[in-house]
């Protein structure tokens, strides 16, 4: 049985002008499942049209994968400017539905919930999900960007799709878009058992319903590429709860794992 199922888009990346390269949560956070030597799969999607392109890089991580094929590639162009990125959103992949993800989870406990933007795992999909007994972990990234084309839009309209879930990491816009503030006390008011406030540099918040903690981040020296530092996050996050650790516990593990993937090539 596997511990760890993760499931959603592969990207088409265009970053500061550079030649497209493969993306998307479910890149980064199988790159780091692989890494860490966790017991997991892999459930990807894109067009047949960019298969060959972005398929083998997910495969060569050593974990099982299995390609879902989408009418379109997720597509963006993004650069960052400090620890704030810049983005649009080129294209939109598919909608997974409940059935699709549903198999594609198959024999895990734990799913993270790779969304992208809240089209790629409407409530009717996490819905499923957690009514199949998984506990589910996302990105708020993936709830409050819209499917819309073009410079990022974001919004509250989220549904009821947070009460589907186990664990939500999310940055201090995406707190301020769903709580009106990025006061970790508010977070409390979203109904999630473990939240994880990320601050880029400046550390992380844990908040659940016993405690509020902040865990520092684990400086990294020299020039770092930050794509998928939070799906890296979000995986040493999951893993190390699964492992039994508590959530500030396993926050410091992903401090100092998203730390150790920065500083290192590759």
């Amino acid at each position: 049985m596997s511990s760890i199922a993760a499931l959603g888009h592969l990207t088409r990346d265009v970053v500061a002008g550079a030649e497209p390269r493969p993306g998307g949560g479910v890149f980064y956070a199988t790159r780091a499942l692989a890494r860490l030597g966790a017991d997991a799969h892999a459930e990807a999607s894109c067009s047949r049209e960019h298969q060959a392109q972005l398929l083998p890089p997910l495969e060569e991580f050593g974990l099982p994968t299995t390609w879902h094929e989408s009418s379109t590639t997720t597509a963006y162009s993004f650069h960052y400017e400090g620890d704030k990125r810049i983005m649009s959103q080129d294209a939109v992949g598919d909608p997974w539905t409940p059935q699709q993800a549903v198999e594609a989870a198959a024999d895990a406990t734990w799913v993270n919930v790779c969304a992208l933007a809240r089209s790629d795992f409407p409530a009717a999909t996490l819905a499923a999900l957690a009514e199949r007994g998984y506990r589910l972990v996302i990105d708020a990234q993936g709830l409050v960007r819209t499917a819309a084309l073009g410079p990022l839009v974001c919004d509250s309209n989220v549904g009821d799709a947070l009460h589907h879930v186990t664990g939500l990491k999310l940055n201090d816009e995406e707190a301020t878009i769903l709580t009106g503030s990025a006061e970790p006390e508010g977070l409390r008011a979203l109904g999630v058992g473990e939240v994880v406030l990320t601050l880029g540099s400046q550390g992380s918040v844990v908040v659940t319903a016993d405690l509020i903690e902040r865990v520092p981040a684990v400086e990294v020296d020299g020039p770092i590429d930050p794509t998928g530092a939070g799906d890296t996050f979000t995986v040493a996050y999951l893993l190390a709860r699964v492992e039994g650790a508590e959530p500030v516990e396993a926050a410091r593990f992903a401090a100092a794992t998203v730390s150790s993937f920065l500083a290192a090539p590759g």
